[in-house]
């Protein structure tokens, strides 16, 4: 508020036309807390920048009026005069730039997901801050204009200065423009020149949804081979506190470890004690973790947004084909993105690589000895299964009964084939007389996404690519690779940032066309706002 005072005071050059914008300032936010209080918004971090945006807007009003009463009377009018004349000539410009600026920041507030969520009340602040403003423009700053004002305002020798310096770049922009139009052909050439780059710098403007911050700690998440077990897993986690506890940044670590992944972080110290920041940090560990054999690490940070989780880069395969097909597709794309420089870690949930073990029965041997395979079944499942079928009491306590092998016979697979099978007539069988064991290979899991056979292929890029031109390379990737059949999507941060961005193109289209809207009704004319809008592209 001061700043802006100051900067007033040096243009206008008298105190008396300095006091209406710099009363009509808090009487815009008061009204604006009062709009909020009805709208229930408290006072919190997003109202609160709304409202430091809002003083540029609400004093340009109050100046407009000031600077044209000013005017006026400079002209010969008297204060009272002059106001109403000011109010006449600016009520309907007034009026049409407050509904402009209102149409701009009320879609934000109606925009759905993550922007919504955020951004509803710091648009329907700020739009409550221009509708006040221009509220103040139009009735009490003309008021206070004819009560403050004075015939005779003699500015101080120190603005008096800066109006000179003001006079003087105002004749040398008058002699500027003149030349322009003198050359008006030069400029429409340039005009459309710089309008047609405008495509361009938006096709190679690097998109996001939202830059990454240093928030002073970088996630991990590590995976195994197949059949991995808790004492394997928890190897490679030693492994990965040792390389980042040796780092100068390392302050402190976390992790949680299962038996097919571990998950954990890295948290750094103060910014002012740490010569890398997080990213820098994230990329030397991501190089040495890739050193530990047998385990696939990746090292990410936290988003800086809330909302979807997990690596930053998540593209979706579908398909209705095989698994096996679809493993084919998704291997070929994960080899062209490995090799395309644009990941630090890139792969894939479908692995077809688990060992398992298939016990088939002859069905011909076990129906000539009576049997049925649900028979053989129940008989090898409660050898294995450890259900309990019975209690018994010993000194008033009740235990259960569970049938079961020894541990010592059910080490391994094969032994399955040792275990004793009674026939119909009586007679046990070792089931290795009707049933033989083979081995084969199957996906560690096996993923559907909107109900089709999915691979869905994750990793972290390189700060050198745009998370906009990362997924435009995996669709064109996933299109060279794939036969027909197969289509992409998006999860987790990924389509995150694919909904926000086209919502926000929407969001910009229908503020345009309502800002055009106004400005015809406002001109009478639909040629003279295509004038105005050809800021817009320029401006962008």
């Amino acid at each position: 508020l001061l700043i802006v005072t100051a900067v007033i005071y040096l243009f206008l050059g008298s105190a008396r036309a300095v006091a209406v914008p710099v009363i009509a300032m808090p009487l815009s936010l008061i009204g604006t807390f009062f709009l909020m209080q009805v709208l229930g918004y408290s006072i919190n971090l997003l109202t609160l920048l709304a409202l430091v945006l809002a003083i540029g807007l609400v004093v340009d009003d109050a100046i407009i009026v000031v600077e044209n009463v000013d005017r006026h009377m400079k002209e010969g009018k008297s204060p009272l005069e002059a106001s109403l004349i000011a109010a006449r000539e600016l009520g309907g410009p007034i009026l049409a730039m407050t509904i402009v600026l209102i149409a701009v920041y009320i879609p934000i507030g109606f925009q759905g997901g993550l922007t919504g969520a955020l951004f509803t009340e710091f648009a329907f602040t700020l739009a409550s801050a221009v509708a006040v403003s221009g509220l103040i423009a139009l009735t009490l700053s003309p008021m206070m204009c004819s009560r403050i004002f004075t015939e005779e305002q003699e500015a101080s020798s120190f603005v008096q200065k800066i109006d000179r310096i003001f006079e003087k770049v105002h004749h040398s922009y008058q002699n500027t423009l003149r030349e322009l139009l003198s050359t008006w052909q030069v400029i429409i050439v340039m005009g459309v020149i710089l309008l047609g780059g405008v495509a361009y710098l938006y096709a190679t403007a690097r998109a996001e949804l939202a830059p990454t911050e240093d928030q002073g700690i970088v996630l991990m998440q590590a995976s195994g081979p197949p059949n991995s077990t808790v004492n394997q897993m928890q190897t490679y986690a030693d492994q990965i506190f040792q390389i980042a506890s040796a780092e100068p940044e390392y302050e402190q670590m976390f992790q949680i470890t299962s038996p097919t992944s571990s998950f954990g972080g890295v948290l750094l110290k103060d910014w002012d004690q740490r010569s890398r920041n997080a990213t820098k940090f994230q990329e030397d560990m991501q190089s040495k973790w890739n050193s530990i054999a047998g385990a696939r690490v990746a090292a990410f940070q936290f988003p800086a947004l809330p909302g979807a989780q997990g690596l930053p880069v998540q593209v979706v395969i579908n398909t209705t084909e095989s698994y096996e097909l679809l493993n084919e597709v998704s291997q070929a794309v994960l080899d062209k993105a490995r090799r395309s420089g644009n990941f630090f870690f890139v792969d894939s949930d479908l692995k077809i690589d688990k060992p398992q073990d298939v016990l088939e029965i002859d069905r011909e041997k076990v129906a000539a000895l009576g049997m049925t395979q649900q028979q053989v079944g129940s008989a090898l499942s409660a050898a294995l299964g450890g259900g309990y079928v019975n209690y018994f009491s010993v000194a008033g306590r009740s235990y259960r009964v569970i049938p079961q092998v020894k541990q010592v016979d059910r080490l391994n697979p094969d032994q399955i084939l040792d275990y004793y099978i009674r026939t119909p007539s009586g007679q046990m069988i070792q089931a290795r007389t009707i049933a033989t064991i083979k081995q084969r290979v199957v996906p560690q899991s096996i993923n559907h996404f909107q109900q089709l056979n999915s691979a869905t292929i994750s990793g972290v890029s390189t700060p050198f690519i745009s998370q906009a031109d990362l997924l435009e390379f995996m669709r064109q990737t996933l299109k060279e690779v794939a036969p027909n059949g197969y289509t992409m999507d998006y999860a987790g941060p990924s389509r995150q940032f694919m909904a926000e961005s086209g919502g926000f193109l929407v969001t910009m289209f229908f503020a345009i066309l309502i800002v055009f809207l106004v400005l015809a009704a406002q001109f009478e004319s639909f040629r003279d706002p295509i004038v105005i809008l050809v800021s817009v592209p320029l401006a962008l």
